[in-house]
């Protein structure tokens, strides 16, 4: 079939079955018929508000069936969802709308943005007479979405993703089936959940929503509603692996086809762990970026094969490591990561707020460091910007994250440098553990792990998750904090 808008598509799919669930949230359901007609009236009152072609619309809802209302009324009009998470601080949230400058706020509270259009959480278009829920005019988004980032440590961008908002109806992407069922654990403000939702949404599978990751409760899911498809960061499947073997094993996973894992890089030790669980077929990762300059996926069964990595360029995606001096480094160097769209530099995303710092011969980075294989698989190590510089010696965070992560007490962790005036840097971890866990049981846990002076010098220890729900830490914030208290 011809691709369409995603209105459009969604609209396809409702005619066809309008009773049939698209998203179970909570203990209720939402049919196709209701959110198609439902996100027909919030068009038109959208578009009375000023909203059309080309425009952003910021959305700060949580997770529910009203933002993907909000987001299919916002593509009927031809503009770009520009989602942001509801919890975010004011001064932060005023950063982001004051760059994306938006047609429309959805979310805010009655007189918040008085300068701004804007509506409440809960808006109901009914208040304004708007009772026709008829097909609109097609209109094709010129960008798909418009996702945040950086609003923790500067001044935020907002990445455009440059891809016309359509569609074919007809076929799933991303190793989804026609029909089947995706579960969607993690928050929508998100690239991953978000994409893959909507991939579900308007290739006419349906979707289970979680309102917040919970270990237990998502094994329920997977069980209660024959879940064959579900998107996970690592930090959720190290919750799921550290609940007990009798609580793991008492869900029926056997739906399970798809367990796709993105968001960062996966530790070895959680990955070999899933692969001997549910098995190598069912296991892949992806790695990429909001702004889509590259990406690569491997498969379980590729993955034992190439042990660590995060798989092959997909999609004529091109990647080089480059040194610091610009110059390709051979296969097992470590180096910074850059990428080439198939179409060429600037054909994926457009920032607004910033401008793309890592660019040689049109090549970008996202700022991640990693090394290829002989056959062309990528290993990532961290984020250039991350990595502790100790001794004279680089550091990579994640590796000594991963490394304590993988003892049976702890929930997660975060690893930063501090500054000292012997070695540059120190390395402090950050651990979320219950009472119990001592220092000393994590350096000889760790000294089985890590060569020693990788080993951090100083470990300070939490009782509250330090990974947002999307599986991000944001280590810049917590080393400043570090910092000012010391001071």
């Amino acid at each position: 079939m011809a691709r369409m808008s995603y209105g459009r598509a969604f609209a396809w799919h409702a005619e066809r079955d309008g009773d049939a669930v698209a998203i179970r949230f909570r203990n209720a359901t939402a049919t196709r018929g209701e959110i198609e007609r439902r996100s027909n009236r919030l068009a038109r009152s959208f578009g009375k508000r000023g909203v059309g072609q080309g425009d952003l619309v910021t959305i700060a809802l949580p997770n529910g069936v009203e933002f993907f209302e909000v987001c299919l009324a916002t593509w009927k009009l031809g503009a770009t969802p520009n989602p942001v998470s509801s919890f975010l601080p004011e001064l932060e949230r005023r950063a982001i709308v004051e760059t994306a400058d938006p047609a429309l706020l959805v979310g805010v509270e009655d007189g918040e943005y008085p300068d701004r259009n804007s509506v409440p959480a809960g808006f109901e278009p009914t208040a304004e007479a708007i009772d026709d829920d008829g097909r609109l005019p097609d209109q094709i988004s010129v960008a798909a979405r418009a996702m945040t980032s950086g609003g923790s440590t500067g001044r935020p961008k907002v990445i455009l993703d440059l891809t016309p908002a359509e569609v074919d109806p007809e076929v799933p992407e991303n190793l989804m089936q026609a029909g089947g069922t995706t579960l969607v654990p993690g928050p929508l403000y998100h690239a991953g959940p978000f994409i893959t939702a909507w991939q579900s949404l308007l290739s006419g599978r349906s979707v289970v929503l979680m309102e917040r990751f919970d270990a237990s409760a998502c094994l329920a899911l997977i069980e209660k509603y024959r879940v064959d498809w579900v998107l996970f960061v690592p930090t959720m499947m190290q919750r799921i692996w550290k609940l007990s073997v009798e609580e793991r094993d008492a869900w029926d996973l056997g739906s399970l086809e798809t367990v796709m894992c993105s968001g960062a890089p996966s530790p070895e030790w959680l990955k070999r762990a899933w692969i001997d669980w549910l098995g190598p077929e069912k296991i892949y990762e992806a790695y990429g970026g909001s702004e889509r300059i590259g990406g690569t996926v491997i498969s379980g069964v590729e993955w034992l094969e190439h042990p660590g990595s995060v798989g092959k360029p997909t999609g004529g995606r091109k990647l080089r490591i480059l040194d610091p001096e610009g110059g390709e480094l051979p296969p097992g160097e470590v180096g910074e990561v850059f990428m080439m769209p198939p179409g060429g530099q600037g054909s994926t995303y457009r920032y607004v707020g910033a401008t793309a710092t890592a660019i040689v011969d049109g090549w970008e980075s996202l700022g991640d460091m990693g090394s290829v294989d002989e056959d062309g698989f990528l290993y990532l190590v961290d984020r250039k910007a991350d990595m502790i510089v100790t001794g004279g010696a680089n550091v990579y965070p994640a590796e000594v994250e991963a490394a304590i992560d993988a003892h049976e007490a702890v929930r997660s962790s975060a690893v930063i440098g501090l500054p000292d005036d012997d070695l540059g840097q120190r390395i402090h971890a950050i651990v979320d553990a219950p009472p119990g866990v001592s220092e000393d049981a994590l350096r000889e846990h760790l000294a089985a792990h890590l060569v020693r002076y990788k080993i951090p010098r100083s470990f300070e220890f939490v009782e509250e998750p330090l990974r947002d729900d999307a599986g991000k830490v944001r280590r810049s914030a917590l080393r400043d904090d570090r910092i000012v208290a010391h001071e």
